[in-house]
């Protein structure tokens, strides 16, 4: 197998590291995982910490015989791994992020007539999971039942606690307990995988994870309208779907493809182009009040006439001289706007019809 580069591991950790771009590289797909959850490992801390780790899991990624040597050392020396802090604190943190994420995702009202809250039974699993995840990155490995069972055993606490973040809090820490006194043992060897295998249950993972967020925010999450009342997003968007702005856009797109139908899509594109006014002439026109045919003569007069009309000296009130200023600039702007256009354009035509 390639040798794992030390130097690359750094570029792809710098560049996508945060979404553990390096971890995946390296073969450290769980990791990797739980860093594009976690947004860099706990928000970027992870992602900071990898700096001083990276040179340890590129030597365990090439199999280094120092490495080698001084993990057998260490079994040697513990019959199990020893307490890691920042581990449980992982286990903990990313069980009670899992159990939240189920617990959002499961939505508040009826949905086709059923109540979904009976859900709520699967976040003692997605604790479970979230502990057993970050238990088994890297040498060290455990079964999942332990934490499952610590998970499952606090569940029937929330009905007497009222609070359900300090239920939370006690069945991910219990949960980690479990895992980490009667459940981890040394990974003494580490299965390589096909890369088919690894796209397919990163992807998986990834696609529920994901469905989880989107649940959360289709069916739970609200929006606060200019009035400040709250909406929520389903309902919000079956009103969009039907609003005028959604409408007229469908029939822009609507017009798009059928004059590209019949006139190419390039000449799409230039229209696109131009509606899309780059150097800021349409603007201009509208600013001075004249029409796309205004010649130079005409463009002159207007931006004289209202220069004159909105030139700041002739206000006193400072709050309407302050507006005037900014209008009588817009003028000025759109005047040069347009006679740089029109005087390029007048350049040009003579150069190609002398």
């Amino acid at each position: 197998m390639a040798q794992k580069s030390l130097l690359l591991t750094y570029v792809l950790w710098l560049i996508g590291g945060f979404f553990g771009l390096h971890h995946l590289y390296l073969g450290r797909d769980a990791q990797a995982f739980l860093w594009w959850c976690t947004l860099g490992g706990y928000a970027g801390m992870g992602w900071l910490r990898d700096i001083f780790f990276i040179p340890r899991y590129v030597a365990d990624a090439n199999g280094d015989i120092h490495f080698l040597k001084k993990h057998k050392a260490d079994m040697k020396k513990y019959e199990t791994p020893p307490f890691s802090l920042t581990r449980f604190s992982g286990m903990v943190i990313v069980a009670y992020l899992f159990g939240t994420v189920v617990m959002l995702a499961i939505p508040e009202e009826e949905v086709a007539g059923i109540d979904w809250n009976w859900l709520v039974i699967l976040v003692p699993l997605a604790c479970a999971l979230g502990v057993w995840a970050v238990g088994n990155i890297g040498r060290e490995t455990g079964s999942i039942w332990w934490p499952l069972g610590a998970a499952y055993a606090v569940y029937p606490l929330r009905s007497y606690i009222a609070d359900d973040s300090n239920w939370f809090t006690t069945m991910t820490f219990l949960a980690a307990l479990a895992f980490d006194n009667k459940s981890k043992r040394w990974r003494r060897h580490v299965k390589k995988r096909s890369l088919c295998r690894r796209i397919v249950t990163l992807t998986l993972c990834g696609l529920l994870y994901s469905s989880l967020w989107c649940s959360y925010l289709y069916f739970n999450a609200k929006i606060t309208d200019s009035d400040g009342e709250e909406v929520r997003i389903h309902e919000a968007l079956h009103h969009f779907f039907s609003s005028p702005l959604w409408t007229e856009f469908k029939q822009s797109l609507d017009d798009t493809w059928t004059y590209a139908q019949h006139h190419g899509w390039y000449e799409t594109w230039k229209q696109i182009i131009d509606l899309s006014d780059p150097h800021g002439e349409q603007n201009a026109y509208k600013v001075l009040n004249l029409s796309s045919s205004a010649t130079q003569a005409e463009i002159t007069s207007k931006w004289r006439a209202l220069s004159r009309e909105f030139h700041p000296d002739k206000v006193k009130d400072p709050e309407k001289k302050l507006a005037a200023q900014e209008k009588f600039m817009e003028i000025q702007q759109a005047y040069e706007i347009l006679s740089n256009i029109k005087a390029k354009r007048k350049s040009r035509n003579k150069r190609y019809n002398p």
